[in-house]
């Protein structure tokens, strides 16, 4: 394993949802605050930005064109070439007191996202699936903060956390049907450790987790137990996703927002896009085929 660098300071304030594809060699990702989907070409360094009218939690790369993108008032379709956003399901639309959050495309081509509360303290966030033909089903309640989904090699396992909750959860995923059961505890990861944050799968079927709380990397063996720990440069990293064209990099976004003066001059890069090289490559993350 190389030693973690950052690749674009971007001083997000809050940078998350990271996003690998393979056919552009590029990583698209979010500033939720800063509402903005974002590309970065790691070789070259070029960037793109698409400005969002709200709070943008999560999107997904299409498999025709585009994106469907995940904002506070619900589900977009987003055109690359206009800009433009076409509202598809607004599950939420009449509760001012959450926002869309931490989305995810399942191995089947549905997307997957979930709500927050606003305030960060009640149970009153959802999971939601967006089929492909534009309907939305909600498929969990209870969370605070819904994050860190990902999928096993197999398509047949789902991880998920509850930030607030200090919860890290497992179901049992059905790539024909798109129905999660069988919810169970995995890891119950506390501020020292690393409250769980975005999270993706590796091939050796271990899940690596933002620890936003600790500043680390958090990698989880399937039955729960801390394999690694890496030390990051910033305080609050985000999300993790691999990408690079042998899947042996790994991305993580951050945040700055909320940082005082100190901790910024202590942490100048927070807020920006960091890169390490491990040795196991890691799940390749599909398209909405919607």
């Amino acid at each position: 394993m190389t030693a973690v660098r950052c690749v674009l300071d971007a001083r997000a304030e809050l940078g998350e949802c990271p996003v690998w594809s393979a056919a552009e060699e590029a990583l698209y990702w979010v500033d939720i605050l800063a509402p903005a989907l974002h590309r970065l070409h790691p070789a070259s360094g070029e960037t793109r930005s698409w400005p969002m009218p709200e709070p943008i939690g999560s999107f997904a790369l299409r498999v025709s064109s585009g994106a469907v993108v995940a904002l506070k008032s619900g589900f977009h379709l987003l055109n690359f070439i206009t800009g433009r956003l076409l509202p598809l399901a607004q599950p939420e639309a009449t509760n001012p007191e959450v926002r869309f959050n931490d989305g995810k495309v399942s191995p089947d081509g549905r997307f997957f996202a979930g709500t927050m509360d606003e305030s960060l303290s009640r149970p009153i966030g959802c999971l939601y699936r967006l089929d492909p033909d534009g309907s939305c089903h909600r498929v969990a309640n209870g969370l605070i903060v819904s994050n860190g989904l990902a999928w096993s090699g197999d398509g047949r396992l789902l991880f998920h956390s509850d930030s607030k909750g200090q919860l890290i959860y497992a179901w049992d995923y059905d790539p024909h049907s798109g129905a999660l059961a069988n919810r169970r505890v995995v890891a119950r990861p506390d501020e020292a450790v690393g409250r769980p944050d975005g999270g993706a799968f590796d091939q050796e079927g271990y899940y690596w987790s933002a620890g936003i709380s600790a500043g680390v990397l958090n990698r989880w063996a399937p039955d729960g137990s801390l394999e690694r720990r890496i030390e990051l440069p910033v305080p609050h990293p985000t999300c993790p996703c691999f990408g690079g064209p042998d899947m042996k990099t790994l991305y993580v976004t951050s945040l700055r927002h909320g940082l005082a003066p100190e901790a910024l001059a202590a942490h100048p890069l927070s807020g920006g896009i960091f890169a390490l090289d491990v040795d196991v490559p890691g799940v390749p993350v599909a398209r909405f085929r919607g």
